[in-house]
């Protein structure tokens, strides 16, 4: 793990600790997929929640001087915040349930930061 994506995965963990997220969870994708090394995944029980978590995540991320890109955030059912190396996934409670992303990517190892 590289120190500038360590920063940035702890900052996007405490953004969502921050904001009450449910069920935090950060995936390594590393040498799984070339889409991001990391992704987080929670869920927030109303849409307000949702838009609060990602938020918080974006403001978080360009504290540290990331660029961030929102999808989602018109609906707030499944907020997707890209980071680059790190990407986000702040799902409503109902479409976490239904969509399961942790069993799309049970190849990768949950990371545990301390």
């Amino acid at each position: 793990m590289t120190e500038i994506s360590e920063q940035l995965l702890k900052s996007v963990l405490n953004a969502a600790e921050e904001k009450k997220a449910n069920d935090v969870v950060a995936l390594n994708l590393q040498g799984i997929s070339l889409i991001a090394d990391y992704f987080v995944i929670c869920h927030g029980n109303s849409d307000t929640q949702v838009m609060s978590i990602a938020n918080e995540i974006k403001k978080n991320a360009e504290l540290i001087g990331k660029r961030v890109r929102l999808e989602g955030m018109d609906t707030a059912r499944w907020v997707l915040v890209d980071m680059g190396d790190v990407v986000a996934h702040v799902f409503h409670r109902d479409e976490r349930e239904y969509y399961h992303l942790e069993r799309l990517w049970s190849d990768a190892k949950a990371v545990e930061i301390v």
